[in-house]
Parts: C-alpha cells; structure tokens; sequence
C-alpha cells in the first residue's frame, strides 16, 4: 500500500488490542487502540476518520452495538467490522441492520478479517462511483454545451482538459450566471479525485461568523446553539474539491485564516484545540473585477495569488451570441420535459431577436426567459417581451439615461421611452418582411390600420421609395381592401 490505511481498534480486552496491534501492522497498516466505546465517539465527534474501525460487541459501559449507533449518527460511511465472543443472530442482524459492514465471531481466522476489510472497500468504491455517477448526471447536459457551444467556450472546455489533472488550485472569473459553477464541475469531473465529494460553499449567502463555522465546523460549546460538534465543508471534502464561490465577498479575517489552510493544509474547528489535516483542492470564482478589489482591499492580495495558480476566464453571453440558439434549444428541451409539454418550435425571429439581446443576466437570465416561454407558450409574446427588454435596455444604459431624466418631466420621458421602443419595434418588423406592412403588422400582433398609423407618425414611410417587391405590394392592396384606414390616418402619398 503506497499510503497506510489507518485502522482504530475497540475493545476492552488488552490481549485483544495487542494482538490486533501487531497483526494489522505488520501487515503495513497505521493502528489505534482505544478501550471503551465513549472514547472511540469522542475521537470521530473530534473529526478523526479512520479508514477502518474495529468494534468489540460486549464491553462494560457503552456495549459496541450502542457505540455503533452513536458512530452512525456522526457519519453513516464509516466502515465499522464488529468482534464477538457470540454468534448470536439478533446481535449480528442488528449490527448490520445499524450499518456494520461484517460481523466477526472471536476466535476468527486473519483470512476472514482480510476478506471483511476487503468488502469494505469494495462497498467505499461502489459509494463513490454512486456517487460521482449522480454528481456526472446533473451535470452532463452543461457539459454537452461546452462541447457544441462557441469558439470560447470550446478554447474553455480544451483549458479545462489540460488544467484538470494538474491537482493545483484554480481561479474562475467572469459576470454573475455565465456559468462558473459548471466549470468548476468539470474540472473536478475530469480531475484525480473525481470519484470523491465536489462542496460547494456561497460566500456571499453567509455573514462571516456563520460562513467561518461552515467551513471550517465546530466543537460542542464553542458558541451559543453549539450542542454538539460539526464538521465543516473542508473536512466533508477530504480527498475532494472544494468550490468558493464569491470568494471576494469573504471578510477579511476569514481571507487570512483560509490563506493559512492553504499554506498548511491544517486547520481547527471553532473552539477546537486539534489541529486538522486536509487534503482538498479549491476552486475559487468571483464576479468582481480584480484588480479593483484589491486596490480596495476587498480581496487580499497574497489570497489571490496563492489561488490564482491557474485561471480561467468565462466570457458573457454576449460575447459569444452564436452559442444562445444552441442554448436556448437545450433549456427548451429541459424545461419541457421539467413541466410535461411537448417542446415547441421557436420562430426565427424570437431566435434572432434573442441572440441581438445582451442577456446582462448572462445564462440565468436566458433560462428563465425560456422557463416563461414553455410555461406560457407564446412565441409573439415572447417576442414583444425581448423587444421591451432591449427598449428597456437601451434606455437605461449608464451613456444615455442622465440627460433626459433631468431635462424632462416624468410623464414626458415615459412617453418619449415608449415611443422610441415602438418605433424600433415597428422599423425592425418592416425590414424583416421587405416593407410587407400586412406582415410586419401580424408580426408584431397589431392590425393592418394600427401599423399604418404609427408608420407615418414616426416618419418611417420617408424616403422609403423603392424598396419592398411587386409581391408585397400585391398583399398591401389585399389588406387595405379587408381593413380600410380612416380618413385622417392615412400615411403620406396614399388616399383613402
């Protein structure tokens, strides 16, 4: 074994202890005794895991299916082999029906306690390919994203191929919900230690206090509401990843001591006086500009280096507009078998109109735009919805919103607001469909007379000569017959 395997031996007899002492060491294991069931809690309670535990059934005090309960209360996936003098059934039924992994009756055979110890990594195994398998599932769609997405994300997906394996600490960057959580599923997915835990931990969702005992647990007592111990993320983690998420939003008391566990891969619960080793790799990610916070002292600087080994840097959606189609299918087709719907077909226009959106939202904002579209089923709808987003959009971005808004009164300037946004509405609907105004007015879900009217109050008719076809004109005259425009409204250069 190129690591030792750590066994603790429980029993009150010393020949028994010694005998498994010298055995089980010479077999090249790292061997613990203790001699009661209490001492044994209090070691596990403390966050020690051993790879094996040996149990005595009949000890005085606290017997060893009583201990073996109270072990399980603390962590189900302890692998625990129960010793006896007794091959009672009831005893052995209920140690197993407890979670013991086998059940030995004394005097046993050193072939029998290899054959147990062998089932209990075979069970461990089995346990974390589960369980790597479930982690692999919920994040198998994103994955395929990455590999039919855009030109960054695929230069993206081949850095994490490369970065994965290199077990260091990485750095994530980029906008909130353009999907540092994904890559840093990945990396881990493709990393040595995909088959152990992947924790993921909010900074940001936490005052510091709390978020310090997340991570880092606590003993019984060490604050008010401590009634018993709690590992933290960092011990749930061992032999994992660990993933930081809004690393910047830590205080930076918190930075420092994290800086410290990195440094020396050792740590105390809150209120501990035992030091704790660990062996996890950390993924931090951040939406903050960097170098920024660090100027402000808002991200420590010797923090960011320690973790900024290796980075990667996940580019908005809007930067990459010929992935949104693509995305928008693969939400479609999640959210429609989410709610039992049979997937739609989206209009070309409610694509293009969401690939010409700038989706500040980043991937959440455009899922749940997609949520609403499967839940109501309205394709014009959502189109008008994403023309109102862009109106919107435009008018409130940082370049044009404090001049109006001092010069105008308000009614003024939600009247000049919602003008602006429905004559660009109206000019984008008459050049998809060549200046047909009939389409253009079942396009944007108004009548015939309606688009007509608003044409010549926007001036959109002038200067126009020339453009549209025979065809469309055909199907002008068609419309003018069904739905006549009063007089008064008519457009320039018509008679009604």
């Amino acid at each position: 074994m190129s690591e030792k395997e750590r066994i603790l031996v429980v029993d009150d007899e010393p020949s028994i202890r010694k005998y498994l002492g010298t055995l089980l060491e010479v077999e090249g294991y790292e061997v613990e005794t203790v001699v009661s069931g209490q001492e044994a809690i209090e070691k596990i309670e403390a966050g020690d895991r051993p790879d094996f535990i040996i149990l005595d059934v009949l000890m005085p005090e606290l017997n060893g299916l009583e201990t073996l309960k109270q072990l399980m209360m603390i962590d189900r996936s302890l692998n625990v082999v129960m010793l006896s003098c007794s091959n009672e059934v009831g005893n052995v039924v209920e140690a197993i029906r407890l979670g013991a992994q086998d059940y030995l009756t004394k005097p046993f055979e050193k072939a029998e306690l290899d054959v147990a110890m062998l089932k209990c990594r075979q069970k461990q195994q089995l346990r974390a390919e589960n369980k790597a398998l479930r982690e692999y599932c919920d994040t198998i769609t994103e994955d395929l994203c990455f590999l039919a997405a855009s030109p960054q994300m695929v230069r993206i997906r081949q850095q994490i191929l490369q970065i994965a394996p290199v077990d260091v600490p990485v750095f994530i960057y980029g906008e909130s919900g353009v999907g540092k959580e994904v890559v840093a599923r990945m990396i881990h997915m493709r990393s040595t230690r995909r088959n152990q835990a992947f924790i993921k931990v909010n900074c940001a969702a936490l005052p510091g206090e709390l978020l310090e005992s997340e991570l880092f647990g606590f003993e019984q007592g060490a604050f008010t509401g401590a009634v018993r111990s709690k590992p933290g993320k960092f011990e749930l983690a061992t032999k994992g990843t660990i993933f930081l998420d809004e690393i910047a939003e830590m205080s930076p008391h918190l930075q420092a001591k994290l800086l410290h566990v990195l440094q020396d891969h050792q740590f105390s619960r809150l209120g501990g006086r035992q030091l704790i080793d660990v062996d996890v790799r950390v993924l931090a990610a951040t939406n903050v500009e960097i170098q920024e916070a660090m100027k402000s002292g808002r991200l420590r600087e010797d923090l960011y280096y320690r973790l900024n080994v290796l980075s990667i840097n996940v580019p908005p959606l809007r930067e990459r507009t010929s992935e949104i189609p693509l995305l928008f299918r693969h939400f479609l087709q999640k959210y429609s078998e989410k709610f039992s719907k049979e997937p739609m077909n989206p209009s070309q226009h409610l694509l293009e109109a969401a690939v010409r959106y700038p989706w500040p939202g980043n991937l959440r904002e455009l899922e749940n735009f997609v949520k609403r579209y499967v839940i109501l089923e309205d394709d014009e709808g959502s189109f008008r919805e994403l023309l109102e987003m862009s109106a919107t959009r435009q008018r409130t971005s940082p370049r044009e919103e404090a001049a109006p808004a001092r010069e105008q009164g308000l009614k003024a300037l939600v009247r000049s607001l919602k003008d602006e946004a429905e004559m660009e509405a109206i000019a984008d609907a008459l050049e998809k469909t060549h200046w047909c105004r009939k389409d253009a007015a079942k396009m944007l879900g108004i009548s015939y007379k309606a688009l007509l009217y608003k044409i010549r109050q926007f001036g959109l008719d002038t200067g126009r000569a020339g453009r549209g076809s025979s065809k469309a004109a055909a199907k002008e005259k068609e419309a003018a017959k069904a739905d006549p425009v009063p007089e008064g409204l008519a457009p320039a250069g018509r008679q009604s």
